[in-house]
C-alpha cells in the first residue's frame, strides 16, 4: 500500500494501490459521501491477491482530496468520472476495469460512454441507473427510514468525535441485510478512520447536491464493454429493481443476486464478489 496525493484536474485526489503494477489494473470508486476507507483494506488485497493491480481513491469532498464549502456544489458526476480517468493517467495506466459501488457505479457507467478506451469492463455494486429522470422507470425510492436518519444529523456535534463516529455506525447498521450480522468494530474502525483523515469531514454531504445529466439519459444501450451488476436484494438506498433496470438497459450485462444483503459490501459477502470481479475482469 502507498497512499499518495495526486494533482488530477486542478484539484488534489488522494489515492492507494494494493498489489503489482505489472498485474491488470481495477480501479475501486467508492459511493457518494464515504471516502476510500470503505473499500475495506483487507477485501483490496484479496482482490489483489487474484492477480490484480487494486487502486482505490478519495472522491472530491470525501477523505483527503479538495473539499468544498459544506453546502455548496462545485462539479458534476461527469466531473467525478473525468477525475476517474485522472486517477488512471497519475498512474500511468492506459486501461483498466472499473469496479463502482453504488455512485461510484454510476461514474463506471459515465466513465464507459465518456472514455471508453480506458474501459476494460465495468461491474456495478449496488448502484442504479445514471440519468435524469427514473421516476420513468418507477424505480422505488430510498428507504424513508434512512433519509430521516440522515436528516438528524443537522443536530449532531460535529466536533464531538466520539458522537460523529457513533452517528456513522449507525447509519452503516441501517444498510445491513437480514442475512447478515452488523459488524460493529469493523465499522467504527472505519468510521474512526473516516473522521480523522478527512480534510473537511461536513463536505461529505455536499454529494447530496449532485444530480443527473440529460445528456447522458437513455444512453447505457451505447456501453460496449463487459457489465457486471452485483446487487443486494435487501438494498433499501438503491431497490433490487434498479439492479434489473441496470441488466435490461445496459447490453449483454450480467447479474449476481446477493439474497438477503442489503446496500453494504459485506465480510459475508466478500468471497462471491472478489470471485465474480476476478472471472469477470478475466474476460478481455
Amino acid at each position: 500500500m502507498n497512499e499518495k496525493v495526486n494533482k488530477i484536474n486542478g484539484i488534489d485526489i488522494c489515492t492507494e494501490s494494493f498489489g503489482n503494477p505489472e498485474s491488470p489494473a481495477v480501479l475501486l470508486i467508492m459511493g457518494a459521501m464515504c471516502s476510500m476507507v470503505y473499500w475495506d483494506e483487507e477485501f483490496c488485497q484479496q482482490l489483489a491477491d487474484t492477480g490484480r493491480y487494486v487502486i482505490r481513491y478519495d472522491n472530491r469532498d470525501v477523505g483527503r482530496s479538495s473539499t468544498y464549502e459544506p453546502g455548496s456544489s462545485h462539479y458534476t458526476v461527469v466531473d467525478m468520472a473525468d477525475d476517474a480517468v485522472g486517477v488512471l493517467e497519475a498512474y500511468h495506466i492506459d486501461e483498466a476495469h472499473i469496479v463502482g459501488m453504488s455512485l461510484g457505479g454510476m461514474i463506471a457507467q459515465i466513465m464507459a460512454l465518456r472514455h471508453p478506451q480506458r474501459v476494460l469492463s465495468i461491474t456495478m455494486i449496488a448502484s442504479g441507473i445514471f440519468g435524469s429522470d427514473d421516476n420513468n422507470r418507477n424505480l422505488p425510492p430510498m428507504d424513508e427510514k434512512i433519509l430521516a436518519y440522515h436528516a438528524n444529523g443537522a443536530t449532531l456535534n460535529w466536533s464531538d468525535k466520539e458522537s460523529v463516529a457513533d452517528y456513522l455506525v449507525a447509519g452503516s447498521a441501517l444498510l445491513c441485510g437480514s442475512k447478515h450480522k452488523f459488524d460493529e468494530k469493523r465499522a467504527y474502525k472505519q468510521a474512526e478512520k473516516e473522521i480523522n483523515r478527512a480534510n473537511n469531514l461536513l463536505s461529505m454531504f455536499n454529494h447530496a447536491f449532485l444530480k443527473g445529466d440529460d445528456s447522458y439519459e437513455g444512453k447505457l444501450k451505447g456501453i460496449n464493454v463487459p457489465a457486471l451488476v452485483i446487487h443486494g436484494t435487501e438494498d433499501t438506498v438503491l431497490p433490487y429493481e434498479h439492479a434489473l433496470a441496470l441488466i435490461n438497459e445496459i447490453p449483454n450485462a450480467l447479474l449476481l443476486s446477493l439474497e438477503g444483503s442489503g446496500h453494504e459490501i459485506h465480510f459475508d459477502d466478500w468471497n462471491r464478489i472478489i470471485k465474480a470481479i476476478s472471472k469477470h475482469t478475466s474476460v478481455l
